[in-house]
């Protein structure tokens, strides 16, 4: 390149750099019309247009480009970025193939190509391309990128069985000519042991793990450490384990639980059923027995695991039916108890050994009522707060009632309130000492509303939640807490305050997201204008964006930096992350919420159905968070986190597919897509997906029993409409719909009016009479399905009801599940909308029978906003105010009438906000699509 060239290049870096696209395709457009011919311009240009969203234009350039088959790096690099940015990883194998190709001494293009084929998961040709490296310039680590190429492609999904063995063969193989054992790198060391343990060759891999070598990668890297953990596991040497373990712990002073796990697992490793087999089994228990004894008493206070050693070792005897002590378990609780007592970790730690009755459980009981004493020092404060959830964890039904439960979140009110003070010179940035006990509160009321149902006591856990995250401001449990409460009382403005405070970070958008928009649609005000949640959609999802541009990047240097163990992990992060469940949970809501803000057209429809038939072929993953939830409730009735959820129901696979598939045939229905056109239109590849048996039509037909339990009521009601309603009006769409040739040579012409450029690819037919229209008689025009015909009406008196006996979040839902039928009716029966389509095919009489309904669903809609006007007015009155304050009355008068009325002023305000933006926005989309 001149120096003059170079000059006049350096602003369209720079403007790129800067995210100033607009000058960046200004600066290309000059250097093109002296240089028109550069490679490299264009595909800055192709690059500068993909990111100002310019794709039509960015294809055409990109094309040019690939056609005169670069070679040099500046181009090359400029490419991979479009490319990524298209998703058009094949092109870009392509590209580095060609380039490869021309240049086969050069190692660095040798390299591209194949990170190129790791980009786009393409294993094989990883592999080929990496042992062609390997034989050119004999470089180790080429032999491992081939050795690890073979290992991901036996670990893909789309690979055989029968080929996984033979490819872990390959790649022992490779490994083992290897000119250097893969033991001088820790990571080679580690593949190696990969290969042998799914070859199931364990003695072969022990002979690797006892050299002195094996033995100090295991010391140091822990990734080995587990991997030889693995390999003992499998080979059935957990008693070898075992006494490995002891060694440590003994004479290394070995602390790591997962030792003293293996110990205990290696002491009931050989116990089967057999007399012999039981005696051994309790000369082993009795010396693992001492070993934690000794153990305990040297290590006192400094250290749990000796402890825990014993409470493991006996709840496993107890399990196995060999204890010998009936009394131990209840012993090592009460000296777990007394020594570990003032530890945060206690409850948890003991939980899981809590399996006491009859006598057992009354001392237990009795033990732990004895230590509420004075709250006159931290110490006694973490020990009360323990032996609280202690107690509340072993509660019975009998004494659940609400005067019971009343009187212990009084209880636990009193104490908080006392032992706040010890907490009053800690910085901001700390949490309170005493900050459980206001969650043991809350979840006590929240106990007595699911056993009474009266809203009150939601009242009252909110109150006493705000008061101490007021003192706590760091206390993100209790902001959980209060979305999940808000949530349930109809507040949404006041929950995603909360949300927005925890300041949700990269993927904790993926695994917290569904705290605040799990059936977010229920509380959207997007049909009066009120984008607050479809915006939220948005923010949350651009994990999923960062995801698929970066994560491919880490793998890259994983490679390079010869981080074996890593690439794996890296590979199921991005897999797990583009088929998060959350992530087309999201999705669906935002589509809900899209169709009430933007008038429906065919251009939606059809960008919204490809990717919604691309996400019907994925294979979920949930990735969503509900331990951090904490559950302080009873073990004999259901978690905080299952009595709080939006009624009653998780969102989880079956709410997914179930709304999947009847949004995927209202839109097929209303789109002139094909999957010839589709093919054609499509810019980047297609995704990967998971294999799928039947046709597309015969999955859609199924309504499977899982996916119905995770609807509500209403739902489900929606879900039998839109069944009725497609299958009803299929024929007559398929009769009316023009052929894949119209439907191409429209886009062809469109995107040649809009760009100036031909959309290559695509030879546009001849014109045809009629517009493609079939010579087949016009289908025979059926009633309306009973189901369609009642829908609205069973609605309105569903609506009436829940004025009376159902909460806000209820009418709500209600409202919005009823405004969803209507825009999908009007999806469906968009396409005989124009007279002139009417006409043509003979449709006259089935349009008719659109017009009752239609009638009927506004005049519904019509009358729900009219309700909701009237309960925003009720929501806003002094008398609502007061009877919410009057309800949250407490004892202490620290907790005083204005902290409850500054509290809950907020919440009413939200309340009255989404029944009077919902009000709005149901008369909006009546006077839309009234026609």
């Amino acid at each position: 390149m001149s120096v003059a060239l170079d000059r006049q290049i350096r602003p369209i870096y720079d403007a790129l750099d800067t995210g100033s696209h607009k000058s960046a395709i200004t600066e290309c457009n000059k250097v093109l019309k002296k240089h028109p011919k550069n490679a490299l311009v264009k595909a800055l240009k192709a690059l500068a247009l993909v990111r100002y969203q310019k794709v039509e234009e960015a294809l055409v350039l990109c094309d040019e480009v690939l056609e005169s088959k670069p070679t040099d790096d500046s181009t090359l690099n400029a490419m991979m970025h479009v490319l990524r940015g298209l998703g058009r990883h094949k092109d870009m194998i392509t590209m580095y193939d060609a380039a490869y190709k021309k240049q086969p001494t050069n190692e660095e293009l040798g390299a591209q190509t194949f990170f190129a084929n790791v980009r786009a998961n393409n294993w094989k040709s990883a592999q080929q391309i990496a042992s062609k490296m390997y034989k050119q310039f004999q470089e180790d680590r080429y032999l491992y990128w081939s050795v690890m190429s073979n290992v991901l492609q036996a670990n893909d999904t789309n690979t055989p069985p029968e080929m996984r063995t033979l490819l872990y063969k390959l790649a022992l193989r490779l490994i083992t000519s290897a000119p250097t054992p893969s033991s001088v790198h820790s990571d080679r060391f580690y593949l190696h042991l990969t290969i042998l343990r799914e070859l199931s060759e364990y003695d072969e891999a022990m002979t690797l793990l006892e050299t002195p070598t094996g033995r100090n990668i295991c010391e140091i890297n822990l990734a080995c450490n587990e991997m030889r953990r693995d390999i003992m596991r499998l080979r059935g040497a957990l008693e070898e384990e075992g006494k490995r373990a002891e060694q440590r712990i003994l004479e290394r002073s070995d602390r790591n639980w997962l030792e003293f796990l293996s110990v205990v697992d290696g002491t009931f490793a050989s116990l089967t059923d057999s007399e012999d087999a039981k005696e051994q089994s309790a000369s082993k228990i009795s010396n693992t027995l001492a070993l934690f004894t000794k153990i305990s008493v040297q290590d006192g206070r400094k250290d749990r695991s000796g402890l825990l050693g014993l409470l493991e070792l006996e709840h496993r005897a107890r399990k196995h039916g060999v204890s010998t002590d009936p009394a131990r378990l209840l012993r090592l609780i009460e000296q777990y108890f007394e020594t570990f007592g003032d530890k945060a970790c206690c409850f948890e730690d003991l939980k899981p050994y809590l399996s006491l009755d009859g006598e057992d459980l009354a001392t237990w009981t009795k033990v732990l009522e004895t230590c509420f004493s004075a709250l006159s020092s931290i110490e006694a404060v973490r020990r009360a707060i323990n032996a609280h959830k202690l107690l509340r964890y072993n509660l019975s039904a009998s004494e659940l009632s609400v005067d019971a439960e009343s009187s212990r979140a009084t209880l636990y009110i009193s104490q908080y309130l006392e032992g706040l003070p010890l907490g009053k010179a800690l910085p901001a940035t700390e949490l309170q000492h005493v900050d459980d006990l206001a969650i043991l509160a809350g979840s006590a009321f929240v106990n007595i509303w699911k056993v009474s149902g009266d809203e009150k006591y939601l009242y009252k856990a909110a109150a006493i939640l705000e008061f101490a995250l007021a003192k706590s401001k760091q206390a993100f449990q209790m902001r959980l807490m209060l979305i999940r409460i808000y949530r349930l009382l109809g507040a949404p403005s006041v929950a995603l305050e909360h949300y927005r405070l925890l300041r949700v970070k990269q993927v904790q958008n993926d695994t917290l997201s569904h705290f605040v928009l799990s059936r977010c649609s229920t509380f959207s005000l997007a049909a009066s204008g009120d984008l607050t949640f479809t915006s939220e959609c948005l923010e949350s999802s651009q994990i999923y964006v960062s995801n698929s541009q970066e994560t491919n990047d880490y793998v890259i240097r994983a490679f390079s930096a010869e981080k074996y163990s890593q690439i794996p992990q890296f590979i199921l992060f991005e897999d797990w992350l583009e088929n998060s469940l959350q992530r087309d949970i999201t999705k669906l809501e935002y589509l809900r919420m899209r169709i009430t803000h933007e008038t429906i057209s065919s251009d939606i429809v059809d960008l919204e159905l490809i990717e919604l038939k691309f996400i019907f072929d994925r294979l979920h993953h949930d990735n969503r968070d509900f331990q951090i939830l904490l559950n302080y409730q009873p073990k004999i009735v259901e978690d905080f986190n299952t009595q709080t959820l939006l009624f009653d129901k998780p969102e989880g696979h079956g709410w997914v597919w179930s709304f999947l598939k009847s949004y995927i045939k209202v839109f097929s229905h209303a789109s002139d897509l094909s999957d010839v056109v589709e093919e054609k239109l499509l810019v980047g590849d297609r995704p990967q997906v998971s294999p799928k048996t039947g046709s597309l039509k015969d999955r859609l037909a199924q309504r499977k029993d899982e996916e119905i339990a995770e609807l509500t009521r209403d739902e489900l009601s929606l879900i039998s409409y839109i069944d009725s309603l497609a299958e009803w009006l299929e024929p007559f769409h398929d009769y009316v719909r023009p052929p894949a040739s119209v439907v191409l040579a429209d886009v062809a012409k469109n995107t040649e009016l809009k760009t100036g450029l031909p959309l290559r690819g695509v030879d546009i037919p001849p014109p045809q009479n009629g517009h493609g229209k079939k010579e087949e008689e016009t289908p025979p025009i059926t009633d309306v399905p009973e189901v369609v015909a009642g829908f609205f009406e069973n609605m309105k008196t569903r609506f009436e009801d829940s004025k009376h006996a159902g909460s806000l979040s209820e009418i709500l839902h209600i409202a919005t599940i009823t405004q969803e039928a209507f825009l999908l009716f009007t999806t469906e029966t968009m396409r005989f909308k124009p007279a002139s389509v009417v006409k043509i095919h003979k449709l006259g009489n089935l349009v008719t029978k659109f017009k009752p309904i239609r009638a009927l669903a506004v005049g519904v809609l019509k009358d729900m906003a009219a309700s909701l006007e009237r309960l925003s007015a009720q929501e806003g009155t002094s008398e609502k105010r007061k009877e919410i304050v009057d309800a949250c009355v407490f004892e202490s008068s620290e907790i005083d009438h204005d902290i409850i009325t500054n509290t809950f002023k907020k919440v009413i305000e939200s309340r009255k906000k989404v029944l009077e933006g919902m009000a709005k926005g149901l008369l909006k989309i009546c006077t839309t699509y009234d026609y």
